[in-house]
């Protein structure tokens, strides 16, 4: 029985909740971070004399930096490590992150947060592809899918701040304390001392570099059953795994080789759609219902109660990937997410607003979950930091759009932008769904090993 297969047969432990715990942690704080920026911007539209379309840049500088850290951090996850890139992109998005407090004017405040993107779009990849190896096989898609419910916390703890935040200045009389918010959202810094003592290394990372035996000790720590002394013998290492060279070093052209270029345009697809409606939805939903009439504090409100459907929308996703499998759940997701939009963007009353909002979120984050869940599927190990950090990174391609349109359809349209907006958002999630459909395959069910053997276009 070779590294891998054991890593697949295991049965879930301690190890598993506990890496998907720290994990969890470091998703959850890039979460808190994008949503306390959306409440700021609410705040700075106001504090700043903003236009739609200078909110609209503003968002789109960190996605910007997303884009650049996702396509960085890949390539070098696949060449120094998976922990090293998640620490080291974690301690980057936090820095910058409080450093954006001391913002004095708009272009200040856009170069903070490249940084903050930079750091942000590098980690989500790399922790996805970590979670992923270690999985068994038969639970890494609910796994995965958990992984990113921690992005619906970080946005929860987002908005209960800024919620709380705002009734303490609206009680006092004060402006909302936006600068504290960064300061808050710089903590997480403090997290890398946690992760520097108990995350380990993907050991299928490890074999790729031809690192068998720091493979082997890995996995003799999860499950007490494996001989580690004995893998490292020449004779026994050489049954158990075969062996091989240290892997070429992954370039992004790989990624269009034969066996490869079909999976490629359809997650390029899938994400440019999925970062392109939730980063323009969710960024700028405050602002949104400002324009609607709302005031700051109960605009803030009406965002924690739509954020909160979030949770539940990952958990439902989380069961039915392997009950149903990855495409036939995503694609109904998808679509059902355009549906809410829509309806979303014609809401009559508060009630409406509220019950369509939260329908766009639990199924927008539901299928957030399953992508982040299928795409390291995708590719073999050599290639999947490099691959999934593509993905991100041309997905934030949308990302770095959908906030700027957002801006000028509001600016051009006004009261009337608001559902033009939400029809935007409808029709890229149903080419999105369409492209999933036409070139995805099912990997429900399969090793990652068997799912890089099966490939084609």
């Amino acid at each position: 029985m070779t590294i891998a297969e054991r890593l697949d047969r295991l049965e879930l432990s301690r190890f598993h909740y506990r890496l998907l715990l720290l994990s969890g942690l470091g998703w959850l704080f890039d979460a808190m971070d994008t949503g306390l920026l959306s409440f700021v911007l609410a705040r700075l539209k106001v504090e700043w004399h903003l236009t739609p379309g200078q909110l609209g840049w503003t968002g789109s500088a960190s996605m910007l930096g997303m884009l650049i850290g996702g396509a960085l951090s890949g390539s070098l996850a696949d060449r120094f490590g998976r922990k090293a890139m998640f620490q080291t992109t974690l301690v980057l998005f936090s820095i910058a992150t409080g450093l954006c407090a001391l913002a004095w004017d708009l272009p200040s405040l856009m170069a903070l947060r490249l940084l903050v993107g930079i750091g942000l779009g590098g980690e989500l990849p790399v922790a996805a592809s970590l979670v992923s190896e270690f999985a068994p096989a038969r639970y890494r898609g609910r796994l995965v899918v958990l992984l990113e419910s921690f992005w619906a916390l970080g946005w929860a703890a987002a908005a209960i701040i800024a919620d709380a935040m705002s009734r303490w200045a609206e009680g006092r009389g004060v402006p909302f304390p936006w600068r504290w918010a960064f300061l808050i959202g710089a903590l997480p810094a403090l997290y890398v001392l946690v992760l520097r003592r108990s995350l380990p290394e993907s050991p299928r990372f490890l074999l790729a570099q031809g690192r068998r035996a720091e493979a082997a000790a890995i996995v003799a720590s999860i499950d007490p059953t494996w001989d580690a002394a004995a893998t490292t013998q020449t004779g026994r290492a050489a049954a158990l795994e075969p062996g091989t060279p240290p892997a070429p070093p992954a370039r992004p052209a790989d990624l269009f080789a034969a066996g490869m270029r079909r999976r490629t345009v359809m997650l390029w697809s899938l994400w440019f759609a999925m970062a392109y409606s939730y980063y323009g939805i969710f960024i700028w939903l405050p602002t949104l219902l400002g324009n609607r009439g709302l005031t700051m504090a109960r605009s803030f409100s009406f965002t924690l109660y739509i954020t909160l459907a979030q949770i539940p929308g990952y958990f439902v996703a989380a069961w039915l990937v392997e009950k149903i499998g990855r495409k036939k759940t995503l694609v109904p997701f998808m679509l059902l997410c355009a549906v809410a939009s829509y309806f979303f963007g014609n809401a009559a009353t508060n009630a409406q607003l509220i019950l369509w909002g939260a329908l766009v979120s639990f199924f927008n984050l539901g299928a957030w979950g399953v992508t982040y869940g299928y795409t390291p599927e995708l590719y073999p190990t050599r290639l999947r930091g490099t691959g999934a950090g593509w993905a991100a990174a041309f997905g934030r391609s949308g990302a770095i759009l959908a906030p700027i349109m957002v801006g000028k359809i509001t600016g051009a349209w006004g009261h009337d932008g608001f559902s033009v907006v939400f029809l935007m958002f409808a029709a890229v999630l149903a080419a999105g769904a369409v492209a999933v459909a036409a070139l995805g395959e099912e990997t429900h069910g399969r090793t990652l090993e068997e799912i890089a053997d099966r490939v084609g276009g």
